[in-house]
């Protein structure tokens, strides 16, 4: 099947895209365009050409199905696709509707003129992959729509609207109705009125300081961008635009992206976009599964984390139910959600009418019976495997028949919890992360007999509620909270050793985590985890004991929510502050455990947290817990704040290189204090150390 279509109307030859889904500009769609071009130069009949793609999309830039194979650099390339379409001597013309993006905005910048549809969504958002527009975005963009529109454009990766350029060089002509009807009108009168072929290339780029608008530039992307190379670099090139030929331009753009696409930046921020579209893919759930319908959803749990998933639905327009026990929690949670919609109209990021809109779509209520028609029933309940039985028995006994039964179990046995219901085929793990109306990850748990048809409606419902979805077996913590354990593990033990709770979550912090292990326990309440140990203290007698943690939540200091925990909190703020009374405690436990400290340095610090992390998640891959490495890194990019820039544990530990993270656990094992079976390798990371092998 051909990946372009040539046609003649009259004098004008379209040569259509058609590469769905959004017309990725893949080998056979270049060669398809260059054919076409040649084609109507070679015919005295043609007297223009309309390019043109689909309603969705003219496209959406290079095809992602071709990354990392021959055919992305095969020729033609896109520079020599647009050189083909800007020295035609026929005028061609780029009919843009739906999606322009990339590589496919480069290619219409290249044609002789642009119309558009109202609506048409364009963008270069390559800065989101650590690249620049390597195909002359950077040298014609600025060119059509001013420096620092531009420039703007390019730093951010933003997508706007085609109307927002109207009157500018960049559209030639808005059309109304058919995109290709009016695109051929407008080839026919620049035919007619003998228009001259206009290149973009022969514009110039002015600024009426260029000086002071770089400097300036440099520094507010400098200071936005510290660990991204790539924003810096746009800069560069658009200054080009502006300070020297079209020629020379376009040579400091491809050197800068030449110079990009090496760097580890680009690499994780590139591991991260395909991880995405790779965990959408389940095993054993073919694409075309049916999903099931869900215009109404029911939430047990009115605390911070069930008011957070209710936001999500209200948001995208979904009617939720909101259930608690007693009038006192309800109210408190309804006034938790208001708060929060009112805190967004106060900043200006929704319309007071709008908030109201979807508060309409809230119903509380303190009775099951109002759960009959959900299709979809969440519980957000205390983590006890009690209250959960007592919960799943009763919507088993309430809920219609194909009700998706969802509970929010951070790390207990869903298989256990399925098998309070007549219907295990119904019963699915949705875990989202708090606060659940602000953080992107959704971990969809698997049971042994959840169905296919349940796990394709989570994982598209989770792209309406705007959540990344993963996919995760059953164990205890699932993916996230069993690495994350390991992590907390090993901080908690530094502390034992000399660490001071500051250093061990500045070293985290200066790797480029969101916040270290000791606030983050902190933030989550420190009772949560407590309550997660004793369970497994009292399963598994041999685990070893963390006694500062327990020791602190045995004095009550359970973190931010109680103004103590690794730090002290003032009353209306949550800036972490040194507690001598912390130190005591450390003292104390350190002359307990008869340990003398010693220093520690900040390497040691974030080799054996993140390491720790590395081995757990090698361990959860030949469990077949997770489906792939990449779904891991997703899991710490999305929701656990591991820097985006170093790709995720996994990915990391690969530009490490697996013979060394092996060679510094051994190391740690040595350790008086060390665990000799917790630093043991994986056999799978043991087994791909020894081979060369990467987890990716």
């Amino acid at each position: 099947m051909s990946s372009t279509h040539y046609a003649q109307h009259g004098s004008v030859a379209v040569i259509r895209l058609d590469n769905p889904p959004v017309n990725g500009l893949g080998h056979s769609v270049r060669t398809g365009i260059v054919e076409g071009l040649r084609k109507a130069e070679a015919d005295p009949s043609v007297k223009a050409v309309v390019l043109i793609g689909s309603d969705r999309a003219f496209s959406g830039g290079a095809d992602i199905r071709e990354f990392n194979t021959p055919k992305a650099l095969a020729e033609p390339n896109l520079g020599t696709v647009i050189h083909y379409v800007e020295s035609s001597s026929r005028p061609v013309i780029a009919a843009i509707g739906g999606a322009c993006m990339g590589g496919g905005l480069e290619l219409a910048l290249g044609c002789h003129f642009r119309v558009a549809k109202a609506g048409a969504q364009i963008a270069l958002p390559e800065v989101k992959l650590g690249l620049l527009p390597g195909a002359g975005g950077t040298q014609r963009l600025p060119r059509l729509i001013g420096v620092e529109a531009a420039l703007n454009m390019i730093v951010s990766g933003a997508t706007v609207p085609s109307e927002m350029f109207q009157g500018t060089p960049l559209f030639d002509h808005f059309v109304e109705g058919d995109l290709l009807e009016g695109a051929l009108a407008f080839a026919r009168v620049v035919v007619e009125e003998g228009r001259p072929l206009k290149r973009v290339r022969d514009l110039t780029a002015t600024h009426p300081k260029p000086e002071a608008f770089f400097l300036y530039a440099r520094t507010a992307v400098g200071a936005a961008s510290k660990n991204f190379p790539a924003p810096l670099k746009c800069v560069d090139a658009v200054e080009a635009a502006v300070t020297k030929s079209f020629d020379e331009g376009m040579k400091v753009e491809r050197e800068a992206f030449v110079n990009l696409i090496q760097t580890s930046e680009s690499r994780a921020l590139r591991h991260a976009f395909f991880a995405e579209r790779a965990a959408s893919k389940v095993a054993g759930v073919a694409e075309d599964t049916p999903a099931r319908t869900i215009q109404s959803v029911g939430i047990i749990g009115a605390g911070t984390m069930g008011s957070g998933i209710a936001i999500n639905f209200l948001n995208a327009g979904i009617p939720v139910v909101l259930l608690e026990m007693k009038q006192e929690a309800l109210d408190r949670g309804l006034a938790s959600i208001r708060k929060i919609y009112e805190g967004q109209v106060a900043k200006g990021k929704l319309k007071a009418d709008k908030a109201e809109q979807r508060f309409a779509l809230l119903k509380p209520t303190l009775s099951y019976d109002d759960l009959r028609q959900a299709d979809l029933v969440i519980e957000a309940v205390f983590e006890e495997m009690s209250v959960k039985e007592a919960v799943f028995r009763k919507l088993d006994e309430v809920c219609k028949p194909g009700a998706i039964l969802a509970s929010n179990t951070s790390t207990l046995d869903l298989n256990r919890i399925a098998g309070f219901t007549k219907r295990p085929q119904d019963v699915v793990g949705a875990h989202f992360f708090s606060p659940a109306n602000v953080m992107k990850l959704l971990e969809v748990i698997r049971g042994e007999k959840t169905g296919s048809d349940v796990l394709a409606t989570l994982m598209q419902l989770a792209k309406t509620i705007k959540k990344t979805a993963v996919v995760s077996g059953v164990c205890d913590g699932f993916i996230g909270n069993r690495m994350i354990a390991m992590y907390q593990r090993e901080a908690l033990l530094m502390l034992e050793e000399g660490a001071s709770p500051r250093q061990v979550d500045g070293a985290i912090e200066a790797f480029g985590f969101a916040m270290g292990p000791l606030k983050m326990a902190d933030l989550a309440g420190g009772d949560i985890g407590w309550a997660i140990r004793k369970r497994q203290y009292a399963e598994r007698p041999d685990m070893r004991r963390v006694l500062i943690a327990d020791r602190l939540c045995e004095m009550g200091r359970f973190g931010q929510k109680t103004g103590s925990g690794f730090y002290r909190y003032e009353p209306g703020r949550r800036d972490a502050l040194h507690d001598p009374a912390v130190d005591a405690v450390i003292d104390a436990c350190r002359k307990e455990l008869g340990v003398t400290p010693r220093k520690l340095s900040d390497e040691e610090i974030v080799q054996r947290c993140v390491f720790a992390l590395v081995n757990e998640g090698a361990r959860i891959l030949e469990e077949g817990i997770a489906q792939r490495a990449s779904d891991i890194d997703l899991v710490y990019l999305t929701g656990y704040g591991f820097p985006v820039y170093r790709g995720g544990p996994m990915l990391y530990a690969d530009s490490v290189g697996l013979m060394n993270v092996v060679r510094a656990m051994e190391g740690f094992a040595a350790n008086p204090r060390g665990h000799r079976d917790f630093w043991k390798p994986a056999p799978l990371l043991a087994r791909l150390a020894a081979e060369g092998k990467t987890f990716n």
